[in-house]
């Protein structure tokens, strides 16, 4: 069962930019839109690996900064005519502040 964390607060992520969470096993991206949606993905194209979150942010999805795929940022589909995915995590923004959802396997790097 997975436990909501905070892990940022909105601020901390800028409009149309990423901030990265990294983990033990993977780095996760922190997205947040223009209009303050905020995305969790992790930081690896399904393509070549890029790392997303150099990536530029538009509308709801991410363009991979080495080969200009584009991911959608709530499925982590890529985008036509490219095919692949990459993993999405569950957050939430309450208050200003930004929660992931994480398994009791989930362990958050200082």
């Amino acid at each position: 069962m997975a436990n909501w964390t905070e892990i940022a607060k909105l601020e901390d992520i800028p409009k149309l930019g990423a901030r990265v969470l990294k983990m033990d096993s993977v780095d996760i991206a922190l997205f947040r839109t223009a209009t303050d949606e905020v995305f969790a993905i992790k930081d690896q194209c399904p393509h070549k690996q890029g790392p997303l979150s150099q990536g530029i942010v538009h509308g709801s999805s991410v363009t991979c900064p080495l080969h200009n795929w584009k991911i959608d940022l709530a499925s982590g589909e890529a985008l036509g005519p490219d095919e692949g995915c990459v993993n999405t995590y569950e957050v939430k923004v309450e208050n200003g502040n930004v929660y992931l959802a994480l398994s009791a396997d989930d362990v958050a790097v200082a």
